[in-house]
């Protein structure tokens, strides 16, 4: 399945487009969980039959998808996965395996079908986007200043708030950017202390010396944008990239929108992670799909207090490990829409007496 494509090549009518400040008040104010289509969920859950619990995380999941789709039952019919694309300057310093020129060929490849994430989303029915931010135009690199002006992250993430519209029933976020699990590995040093070499790894492949230039890289960064230090969505425009700004944007959307996130890998839970510094509610309508082989994932995944669906050892981004949840989501909500109840079945339930019993 080729995916949508969209360009954002960032042309100046700026009227309307959300400052940082702006996006700061939308997050005070976010809406929260729709408690009466959990308690819907939960009840017909405890009928189904089966011992309570029996179906572990499964049921946790359509319980997460009906409170914050605000339904009950949820439904799984229009799921989407979205990918943003970005260039780094930092790529320019040897942090990656790859060539920066392979973020706006991956693009292409995903346009051409041709990717993993496209054989997922065919196979799970899902809508794919992909949507390329200003690949011309790189951020600067953050070891001697900040990625971004305000006004380019602002409007990175405005970007990604008008990816989203309602109706949709669940978001898989990914990304593409050659250098961003160094921009990724700077972002969580910043927002959650640590050395550098506690968050850097080896992203697409880099050898050994390759790594010590990713932590060079992450160290100067922190060193020359102090204010990264003092405010999460500071850290996110002086160490982040628009791809992350954006992601962070369509969380946003999502949430107000009524729609569950699913977070893919360490790049995009590192763009979702601003959001929990900011406030820890802000990511309660999302799960992170996997546990990354990229070894900052881990402490990533504890700093935000999430618990990843499965650890399969991936690392390509793109949302790939976000698609597999969908088959995963499915099952659990097909579980809940098409068991039968203890009544109607016909079953005995937990401390009935057994039939038949003449005492």
């Amino acid at each position: 399945m080729s995916g949508h494509h969209d360009h954002s090549h960032h042309h100046h009518d700026d009227e309307g487009l959300p400052s940082l400040e702006e996006i700061r008040r939308v997050l005070a104010d976010l809406p929260g969980p729709d408690l009466e289509a959990a308690t819907a969920a939960m009840q017909r859950e405890q009928s189904l039959l089966k011992p309570p619990g029996a179906l572990g995380r499964l049921e946790e999941l359509v319980q997460w998808l009906a409170t914050w789709q605000g339904k009950a039952p949820p439904e799984l019919t229009h799921p989407r996965i979205v990918i943003f694309a970005g260039a780094h300057g930092v790529a320019q310093r040897g942090v990656s395996a790859y060539p920066p020129a392979v973020t706006g060929q991956m693009v292409q490849a995903f346009i051409n079908g041709h990717a993993a994430i496209n054989q997922l989303a065919e196979l799970h029915d899902a809508d794919l986007r992909v949507h390329e931010m200003d690949l011309d135009h790189p951020t600067a690199d953050f070891t001697a200043g900040p990625a971004m002006s305000e006004e380019i992250c602002a409007r990175a993430a405005a970007y990604g708030m008008m990816a989203i519209e309602p109706g949709l029933h669940l978001l898989c976020l990914g990304e593409m950017g050659i250098g961003n699990t160094t921009s990724a590995s700077a972002l969580c040093a910043a927002l959650f202390g640590g050395a550098a070499s506690d968050w850097v790894g080896p992203g697409t492949g880099v050898d050994s010396e390759g790594i010590k230039r990713k932590i060079a890289a992450v160290e100067a960064g922190l060193a020359a944008n102090p204010s990264a230090l003092t405010d999460p969505f500071e850290a996110l425009r002086c160490l982040g990239g628009q791809e992350l700004a954006a992601i962070m944007g369509a969380i946003i959307a999502c949430r107000l929108a009524r729609v569950p996130v699913v977070l893919d890998g360490f790049a995009c839970t590192a763009a979702a992670a601003v959001l929990y510094k900011a406030d820890p509610k802000a990511l309660d309508h999302c799960i992170v799909a996997h546990r990354s082989a990229e070894p900052g994932h881990a402490r990533l995944l504890a700093a935000i207090n999430k618990r990843p669906l499965f650890e399969f050892d991936m690392r390509l981004g793109e949302a790939s490990g976000a698609a597999l949840t969908i088959p995963v989501l499915r099952s659990a909500l097909a579980c809940h829409l098409n068991m039968a109840t203890f009544a109607e079945a016909g079953v005995s339930g937990k401390g009935d007496k057994p039939a038949g019993s003449v005492h």
